[in-house]
C-alpha cells in the first residue's frame, strides 16, 4: 500500500473516505493499490497540486517539442515543464538547448512569443540580452552602473539539467540525478518508436505540422493523463462520433477492421508509471484504409509493405494511445498525435497538442491527415470533446465536502490473463489480454502506484526502483 501526503482516508472497500480535515499535511493511505481505491483528494486538493510540483515536475522527464520546430539556427518554440515556461532553441553552433524563460535580473519572461527565429532574446524590463546558447551578452550600462564588474558568464539563462533528442522528440528534466531519458522510459520505448517513426518505418521519419493547438480544460491534469494510459471502457462517450463516421476510412471512428479478430492487450510499467493500450494481429494481413482518395491509400498500401519487411512481427502491433509519466499522452497511429496535460492549478489543465506526419509523405497525404486530425483531436474535435465533457464534470463533481469522502474505483480486471503463448511479437512490460474482458484498470493501477512513489520518494535513489530491485 502507497502512502502519499494529503488528508483523507481510503477505508474499506466501499470506497469510503474520512472527511475530517487535519492540520497541514498529513501522511495518508490515498492511493491503495490492493484495494483498487484512489482517493479524490489527490485530484482536488491544492496542498497536494503544489507538493507534486517539487516532486512529480520537477523530477521527471518532461516532453516539450520537435526538432522539426526549430530546424535553422535561431529558431525557437516556446514551450512548458510543468507550470515553468520554458525556450526550446537551436543556438549558431546548431546545438539544441532548453532555457527557463526568465530573465535573471528581474523575473521577466525574455520570450514572449509562441515561436520564431532571433538572434538574441532580449527582456523586454531591463534590457539584458541572451544569446541562443543561454550566454549573457548584453547589459544596459555595464560599464555606468556594473563598472565593468558583473561576471556575466554566471549569470546566462538557467539551462535544464539534462536534454535528450529522441528521434526527433526533445525531452527534459530539471533534475541532474536523475537517469538518462532511456533509462527513464526503459522498454516502454517500443511505444515510443512507434509513435515517432516513419509509418513506411524509416527511424524518426516524422515531422510536426506547423503550430500547435492550445485549450484550457476545468479539471486535474490527472485526469486526461489516465484516459489515455488505458481507458478502453469510456467508448459509450464516443458513441455519437461512431455513428457520424469520422473515421480515416470514411467510416467507423477507429480502424475497426483492423482490430477485429485481433488480441487486445494492455501494457502497465509500473515500475516507471508508463502504459499503453494495444492489439496485435494474429497475421501479418493488412487491410485497405483511404479507399475514397487514391494517392493516399497507395501511400499507405506502400508503407504497410515497408514496415513488415523493416520490422518483421513487430508490424502486427496496432498501437493505441498511451501515457508516459507523468503528463505526456500520444496516439502514434492515424491521428498521430502527442498531447501534454501542463498543470496550471489543482483545478485546470492546459492542453497541447502536436500532430505528427511522416516527413516522407507527398504533399496530398499530409493535406488529407491534416483535415482529418482537426476533425478527430483537439477542442474542435469531436472525439476530443466529449473527453473533456467527462473530465470537466467528474472534476467538478468530485470538489464537494461529501464528494471528498468516497474514494474512487480502480477494481476492474484484476485478474486478467497475461499475454497468451505463441502470440508475436511479444510486448514488453506487464502486458494483460483484455480480449474477454473488453476492458481493465491495471494501466491507470501502476500511473497511480507510481505517482505515489514520486511524492514520497525524497531523492531519485529511491525512485529508481528498477535498479533497486524492488
Amino acid at each position: 500500500m502507497a502512502k502519499v501526503n494529503s488528508n483523507g482516508h481510503a477505508n474499506g472497500s466501499s470506497g469510503k473516505t474520512n472527511g475530517n480535515k487535519s492540520d497541514g499535511l498529513a501522511s495518508s493511505n490515498l492511493v491503495d493499490i490492493q484495494s483498487g481505491l484512489i482517493s479524490r483528494e489527490i485530484f482536488v486538493d491544492d496542498d497536494i497540486y503544489q507538493r507534486e510540483q517539487e516532486q512529480v515536475f520537477a523530477r521527471s522527464w518532461l516532453f516539450i517539442g520537435h526538432e522539426s520546430q526549430v530546424e535553422k539556427p535561431g529558431d525557437y518554440f516556446v514551450s512548458r515543464m510543468g507550470e515553468e515556461s520554458v525556450i526550446l532553441c537551436r543556438d549558431r553552433e546548431g546545438q539544441i538547448h532548453a532555457f527557463l524563460n526568465s530573465c535573471r535580473h528581474r523575473g521577466m519572461k525574455v520570450c514572449r512569443y509562441d515561436e520564431g527565429n532571433a538572434p538574441v532574446f532580449t527582456c523586454p524590463y531591463h534590457g539584458w540580452s541572451y544569446a541562443t546558447d543561454g550566454k549573457l551578452v548584453g547589459v544596459p550600462y555595464f560599464k555606468s552602473a556594473y563598472d565593468q564588474k558583473l561576471d556575466k558568464s554566471q549569470w546566462g539563462l538557467v539551462e535544464v539539467a539534462q536534454l535528450c533528442n529522441y528521434k526527433g522528440g526533445i525531452w527534459a528534466t530539471w533534475d541532474g540525478e536523475a537517469p538518462s531519458f532511456l533509462d527513464y522510459i526503459g522498454d516502454y520505448k517500443l511505444f515510443m518508436d512507434l509513435l515517432l517513426d516513419g509509418w513506411d518505418g524509416t527511424e524518426g521519419g516524422t515531422e510536426v505540422f506547423g503550430g500547435i493547438e492550445k485549450w484550457s480544460i476545468p479539471c486535474n491534469w490527472k485526469f486526461p493523463s489516465e484516459n489515455f494510459i488505458g481507458d478502453r471502457y469510456h467508448n459509450i462517450s464516443h458513441r455519437s462520433v461512431d455513428l457520424v463516421g469520422i473515421g480515416p476510412s470514411g467510416g467507423q471512428r477507429r480502424d475497426t477492421q483492423e482490430r477485429a479478430g485481433a488480441v487486445a492487450m494492455d501494457v502497465s510499467f509500473p515500475e516507471r508509471g508508463h502504459g499503453s493500450l494495444n492489439f496485435i494481429r494474429t497475421d501479418d494481413t493488412s487491410i485497405g484504409a483511404y479507399q475514397h482518395s487514391p494517392v493516399v491509400s497507395e501511400y499507405f498500401a506502400y508503407c504497410e509493405e515497408q514496415r513488415r519487411k523493416l520490422w518483421g512481427k513487430r508490424s502486427r502491433v496496432v498501437a493505441g494511445p498511451g501515457t508516459m509519466f507523468p503528463n505526456m499522452s500520444f496516439l502514434p497511429r492515424q491521428p498521430r498525435t502527442i498531447a501534454v496535460w501542463h498543470p496550471d492549478g489543482a483545478g485546470r489543465t492546459e492542453a497541447w497538442r502536436w500532430f505528427l506526419v511522416d516527413k516522407a509523405a507527398p504533399k496530398e497525404v499530409k493535406e488529407f491527415l491534416r483535415q482529418y486530425y482537426i476533425r478527430y483531436s483537439g477542442p474542435a474535435g469531436l472525439t476530443e470533446q466529449d473527453d473533456m465533457e467527462n473530465w470537466n464534470y467528474a472534476h467538478s463533481a468530485s470538489k464537494g465536502v461529501i464528494a471528498r469522502r468516497y474514494a474512487y474505483n480502480y477494481q476492474m480486471g484484476r485478474n486478467f490473463p497475461a499475454q497468451p503463448e505463441g502470440l508475436e511479437p511479444k510486448l514488453p512490460g506487464q502486458a494483460v489480454d483484455v480480449t474477454k474482458g473488453v476492458a481493465g484498470e491495471q494501466n491507470q493501477r501502476g500511473f497511480y502506484s507510481r505517482w505515489a512513489e514520486f511524492m514520497d520518494a525524497p531523492s531519485w535513489k529511491e525512485l529508481a526502483t528498477w535498479k533497486n530491485g524492488k
